[in-house]
């Protein structure tokens, strides 16, 4: 079985490779969010993953906080919501050959931690994409997480929510490395169960409100992941 998981993986790669290079053609040609849409469902279709949402989207939502476990993490989010999504990443990633560029064309938003002129740009860009109506999408673990359990939160997501006052709905993907984890190459079509939380206004007043929704989602992730295996 391990075989045939290996082969998978490489035929699912390779879609979504051709599904990027497609994005980046069709970014000049179709306005957002379509020319993103439209390959992450490809992606979906032709891999023949498929999702099991719990909870429900807020229309309102101006940034999702999602757990990160598997490079197909951005295709779930893109094909669950229509909201223009911007999403924020590590400066590295927009330097990659390739993969920078299916990044940039969008105006996705760069975040380069170290550095202290790069939260007044961090700001800036958020507040740029907020004003053409789109929503903030992040990964507040800053990488991908292995066995179950969501790393630390990064403080990028608080400074942005705090600033604005934004209205954010945390997001809890079940295992999704179980279906695509490019370090295993590895690749067995699921359903992927996707969690809505309740949607909140961030407040600079309440300090500990990133750690207490990561303490919740880490519950909601561990209730369900129990329940699919049962």
């Amino acid at each position: 079985m391990k075989i045939f998981a290996k082969i998978n993986w490489f035929i699912a790669t390779t879609i979504i490779f051709i599904a990027l290079t497609l994005s980046i053609i069709l970014y000049p040609i179709l306005p957002r969010p379509y020319a993103r849409k439209i390959p992450a469902w490809i992606i979906r279709l032709t891999t023949f993953f498929s999702t099991d949402i719990k909870g429900e989207e807020d229309p309102a939502t101006q940034m999702f906080l999602i757990n990160h476990q598997s490079d197909l993490d951005i295709g779930v989010m893109e094909t669950i919501t229509s909201k223009d999504l911007a999403w924020v990443a590590k400066k590295a990633l927009f330097d990659v050959p390739f993969f920078g560029l299916a990044m940039s064309l969008p105006e996705d938003i760069e975040i380069e931690r170290e550095s202290k002129t790069s939260l007044v740009k961090l700001l800036k860009a958020a507040k740029d994409r907020l004003k053409k109506g789109r929503t903030i999408a992040i990964f507040p673990e800053g990488t991908r997480s292995r066995g179950g359990k969501m790393l630390p939160f990064k403080m990028g997501a608080k400074v942005i929510a705090d600033k604005y006052q934004l209205r954010v709905q945390p997001v809890v993907l079940v295992e999704t490395a179980s279906c695509y984890d490019i370090k295993r190459f590895y690749y067995k079509p699921k359903t992927i169960k996707v969690v809505f939380l309740d949607s909140f206004i961030a407040s600079k007043e309440d300090k500990e409100w990133l750690s207490n929704t990561r303490k919740k989602m880490q519950e909601v992730y561990d209730k369900e992941l129990q329940e699919e295996q049962n």
